[in-house]
């Protein structure tokens, strides 16, 4: 495959020889065209002679034509001798016309030529007016092959001659154009070979900065370097804005390749510690020595690791399919209020637990469209992961708001132990676990994959998933839904499609901030 150099300077050379063919042939038109004007000037200026001999002559009294009458043939105007002796010693190719349109002398370059061409010639003149020109072909092979011919009128030449028409021949005209396309021929080839080099060392001078970029980005071939960044300085524009996109995206795929890692080495940890507390339980319980009630205490621990690591695998599929996207969701109208007294069930009893109160004001209802299985694991990971964060005595507050006529909004505030402003950018990504709380869940069995999959939840349903947080203070996460535009209202009859109610509810993040 030939190089982007190559293919420019090739196309540069083929629209250089297109140019310099049009250029040509207009040159060679435009030539043609201005000899053939010299040339009927230096015809006119024949002619224009020797209508001045014939007025010279006139005014000497000299007579020239007279008419001679032949009965019932009518009359004809005649030349004299004196015509003949005045004008045979000019040369030229020239002929006079009577006033009745016929030849009344001809020069002796003219009475040279074949009868046909004589013939075509007098035609020809003829017809031409004043100052009009005409080319006559001729056939004689010892005459010159075109010749041009003009008109001259002078009244003062006398009433029997109408005008003089001269010629002369067209290959002075012919030469010069011909002369023209002969040295463009001769000189087109080096032209046309000197400017492709020109071009190529051109293209290449242009072309050498992507070289550079081409080679720096050839050695930026595995993930050990994503670190390295091309030099952002060119004296071409085009090339510092494709600069810049090249290292934003390295930046990208350096952040990618970073969370891959810790993905995967987080991963293997949560894996390793149940593999080796189900292995030691396996393998006590298959002991000789161990008793009936040891072994089915080892094959209990064995089973609830089992059922932990089954819902890491499950929690990490479903990570997988989301960001391949082919993870479908049910959609179909979803009342929210009675999703959230149902959640509000199981924090009751999680709450109890914990010794905690679960506190909730009064619901707003609201339709979105949505999948009711994953807006109620959405909203059970937030919930649990209030309470498990919040010591003993605490409060978890549940809420549901309308927010304008568009947007509803579900919120789990607490009064746990918070996250700080250093680690609240992160909370989303998987695996994270603040140090404070990594401890905690180490006990409580968690992964750090619910913030993931739920914000996973939220953008799939086209909302959003904010957080407001300080250390020592609790935390406020709030999911924000858009409305079904139009729903049946949860209080009305059946059948009936009335626009849902909706009141303007104040921000409930306004008593966090995230410094």
């Amino acid at each position: 495959m030939a190089s982007t150099r190559t293919r420019l300077t090739v196309a540069y050379g083929i629209v250089l020889c297109g140019t310099m063919l049009a250029f040509g042939v207009s040159l060679w038109y435009a030539r043609k065209e201005s000899a053939d004007q010299q040339l009927g000037i230096h015809a006119s200026a024949v002619a224009e002679r020797i209508l001045g001999i014939i007025r010279q002559a006139q005014w000497a009294g000299k007579r020239l034509a007279y008419v001679q009458d032949n009965g019932e043939l009518g009359k004809e105007i005649k030349p004299t001798q004196q015509l003949a002796e005045l004008l045979d010693p000019f040369s030229g190719f020239y002929v006079v016309i009577d006033s009745t349109g016929k030849l009344l002398y001809s020069s002796q370059a003219v009475r040279l030529l074949e009868p046909d061409d004589q013939e075509r010639v007098l035609q020809v003149a003829d017809s031409l007016g004043p100052n009009f020109f005409a080319k006559v072909a001729l056939s004689d092979t010892s005459f010159q092959s075109r010749v041009l011919l003009t008109a001259r009128r002078d009244p003062a030449a006398g009433p029997y001659i109408s005008r003089v028409v001269a010629g002369l021949p067209t290959d002075a005209a012919d030469l010069a154009p011909q002369l023209l396309i002969g040295t463009m021929l001769a000189l087109s080839p080096i032209v046309v070979l000197l400017s492709l080099v020109v071009a190529y060392l051109i293209a290449g001078r242009a072309f050498r900065p992507v070289e550079e970029l081409i080679n720096d980005v050839e050695a930026i071939t595995d993930g050990r370097s994503l670190h390295r960044r091309l030099p952002a300085e060119h004296s071409n524009e085009e090339l510092t804005r494709l600069t810049a996109t090249l290292n934003a995206m390295l930046a990208r795929l350096e952040h990618s390749f970073g969370a891959l890692r810790r993905f995967t080495a987080d991963a293997s940890h949560e894996l390793k510690t149940p593999l080796t507390v189900l292995r030691a339980d396996v393998e006590r319980s298959m002991h000789p020595s161990t008793r009936p009630d040891e072994r089915m205490v080892a094959l209990e621990e064995a089973l609830q690791e089992t059922a932990r690591m089954a819902d890491l695998v499950d929690s990490l599929l479903t990570l997988a399919r989301a960001d391949e996207g082919r993870f479908d969701l049910f959609r179909e109208p979803v009342e929210l209020e009675p999703l959230v007294r149902e959640v509000l069930e199981t924090a009751t009893i999680l709450g109890e637990e914990a010794g905690l109160s679960i506190e909730v004001p009064p619901l707003e209802n609201a339709m979105v469209l949505g999948d009711r299985t994953r807006l109620r694991q959405l909203f059970l990971n937030l919930i649990t992961n209030s309470i498990k964060y919040t010591p003993r005595g605490g409060q978890v507050e549940l809420s549901l708001m309308r927010r304008g006529h568009d947007e509803i909004a579900f919120a789990v505030r607490d009064t746990g132990i918070g996250i700080s402003a250093n680690d609240l950018p992160h909370i989303f990504e998987r695996f994270w676990r603040a140090d404070r709380v990594r401890s905690r869940s180490s006990e409580r069995g968690g992964f750090g994959l619910g913030l993931s999959i739920s914000q996973w939840i939220v953008q799939a349903h086209g909302g959003s998933l904010t957080v407001a947080s300080r250390l020592g203070r609790g935390s406020l996460f709030t999911v924000t839904l858009p409305v079904a535009p139009v729903a049946t209202n949860p209080s009305g009859s059946a059948g009936t499609h009335p626009q849902l109610e909706s009141a303007v509810k104040g921000d409930s993040n306004s008593d966090f901030t995230n410094s």
